[in-house]
């Protein structure tokens, strides 16, 4: 699977910053994807300097085409990632328009959340905390991402 540059499908990664060191393990398991140029990858530490903050996170949630949902207490207790964040990813799943993936990081009721009816990842949505090994688990969400942009690839 390879595109053209112009072609790289956007992830936005929506989190609780509490969270930022296993965002930090998915990028790097996301690397392959973004040196074959299938991907570009946003979240909000890459605001700069003078920039409005909610104007380039509303930027990016609007033109993402694939929107990840790292769910754990600290993301379902954020109100920034519930009220904004959730809610406009489910919109734009709803008009089609954006792939939302939840993963699962840590053990949390999530299922009645209003992406409990999307497939997670890691595998049968097993929280990337309860395998034995985290690598493991990132593996099985890089292997869910390429196949959901093979697929978002094939039925553009």
């Amino acid at each position: 699977m390879s595109l053209q540059p112009d072609q790289a499908i956007e992830l936005f990664y929506s989190y609780a910053h509490e969270d930022e060191k296993l965002r930090d393990k998915l990028e790097k398991h996301l690397t392959l994807l973004r040196r074959e140029g299938v991907i570009t990858e946003w979240h909000d530490r890459k605001i700069g300097a003078g920039k409005e903050w909610q104007n380039e996170i509303d930027t990016h949630l609007n033109s993402s085409q694939i929107i990840l949902l790292l769910v754990s207490a600290n993301f379902i207790a954020s109100d920034y990632c519930w009220d904004i964040e959730v809610k406009r990813a489910m919109e734009r799943y709803e008009a089609k328009e954006a792939r939302v993936i939840p993963i699962i990081l840590d053990s949390v009721d999530w299922e009645s959340a209003p992406f409990g009816r999307l497939q997670a990842l890691p595998k049968n949505g097993k929280a990337v905390k309860k395998w034995g090994n985290h690598n493991d688990a990132f593996l099985s969400v890089a292997q869910g991402i390429r196949i959901a942009i093979k697929d978002l690839i094939e039925n553009s």
